[in-house]
């Protein structure tokens, strides 16, 4: 896979947290169809295969890892 083009285009960031899953969705630019590369302890990129541009990121389990991060990373 050739390197993925990440943020060149830094306008136009939204995002989704669905609390009952503990998922945030970031968005570059306006959703679209793209492919997941799991990159490992609940983050995934979402990238066009065409251009290798990064279109966005999922993050599972956002609250327990603010809750970690606040405790002292314990």
């Amino acid at each position: 896979m050739e390197m993925l083009k990440i943020l060149e285009k830094k306008e136009n960031l939204s995002w989704d947290y669905d609390e009952e899953a503990d998922v945030l969705y970031i968005s570059i630019g306006e959703p679209v169809k793209a492919v997941g590369l799991d990159v490992g302890e609940g983050v995934i990129i979402r990238y066009q295969e065409e251009t290798g541009e990064v279109v966005g990121l999922t993050i599972i389990g956002v609250k327990q890892r603010s809750l970690i991060a606040m405790q002292g990373g314990k």
